[in-house]
């Protein structure tokens, strides 16, 4: 049921005690500042939407030793600026008073289960400068605002090294409070949630342009449109021209024969030539490709990367 929800072991990872020691805790209730012991509580949100787009790595770190105490989460390693979206709807908190959390968020999702984002970004440029502060647009999403409420997969913030993460390796240590209570273990939530293949800027239509290769082409029964299924390399997204690298991962565009189909030719100067909807369906297996989609509306099943895009340009490369 859809809910909507580099290297383990980090030198300075966060400390347990969150948000019982430097944050204003869950709506009710402080939490225990251990993880919790016995059966853990169930997470409400069965399985929610993984809160990093992108690639990262992550292991089982959950109560690994740390400076204050077993480690109440699991750090998921990404890039800087990497995009953290909401795993699940809800209501965001900001915290920006923990030295050791640095910018911090609160996810309160619906289903009852609460969601610690920290290490958020706090630098302006591509270094670890610490110049920036946490607010909307340098830690969290751009015009996002404190107590707002957000849609699972709607962008959230910006992975970071705030906080006693500073200078070791950007990556978000994420939290699972069920009912509003203890933290439990986020390893097998994380393994099974759902992957964002994107994430943009709320307010509008969503476009999306993909540097890929063919998997395969189907040509309708009437001749007038196709499916093209791609694998994505990497993508640009728009509102927000967020770029996101080392995609590999499949989705399907319909094309139609209305579309702008066009084969890049090689040569000192390349041009491209407006080719027909039969020659898009006969690219081979692998051959390169560049799409870039029509607008449409940003619903979570998009987000996911399911269904069909509708293409508007499909741009071969020469096989």
């Amino acid at each position: 049921m859809l809910l909507f929800g580099l290297s383990a072991g980090v030198a300075a990872a966060s400390p347990s005690g969150y948000p019982g020691q430097d944050g204003p805790g869950p709506r009710t209730r402080k939490p225990s500042a251990k993880p919790a012991t016995g059966k853990p509580a169930a997470v409400s949100a069965t399985r929610f939407v993984f809160p990093v787009v992108g690639r990262v790595q992550y292991t089982n770190d959950w109560g690994a030793p740390r400076s204050l105490g077993p480690h109440e989460g699991n750090d998921i390693m990404a890039p800087r600026r990497a995009l953290a979206v909401a795993t699940e709807a809800g209501k965001v908190k900001f915290w920006t008073h923990s030295a050791s959390a640095g910018c911090m968020l609160y996810l309160y999702g619906k289903s009852g289960t609460t969601y610690l984002y920290i290490h958020l970004n706090n630098d302006l440029t591509n270094g670890n400068d610490n110049r920036g502060k946490c607010v909307a647009g340098t830690s969290y999403a751009p015009s996002l605002k404190d107590g707002q409420k957000v849609q699972a997969g709607q962008l959230l913030g910006f992975v970071g090294d705030s906080g006693n993460a500073n200078g070791v390796a950007t990556h978000l240590h994420f939290e699972v409070h069920p009912n509003d209570g203890g933290a439990v273990n986020p390893y097998k939530y994380l393994n099974r949630a759902y992957r964002p293949l994107f994430a943009v800027l709320p307010g509008g239509k969503f476009t999306l342009s993909a540097n890929a290769t063919v998997v395969s082409t189907a040509l309708d029964p009437a001749g007038t449109s196709a499916t093209l299924k791609v694998d994505v390399k990497n993508l640009r997204v728009w509102p927000g021209g967020f770029r996101i690298p080392s995609v590999n991962r499949s989705i399907a565009l319909t094309v139609a024969d209305t579309d702008s189909i066009q084969l890049l030719h090689t040569g000192p100067s390349p041009a491209a030539s407006t080719v027909s909807l039969a020659r898009l369906t006969a690219a081979k297996k692998g051959q390169s490709v560049t799409v870039t989609t029509s607008p449409a509306s940003t619903k979570l099943e998009a987000l996911l990367g399911r269904g069909l895009f509708d293409a508007a340009t499909v741009v071969l490369k020469p096989s």
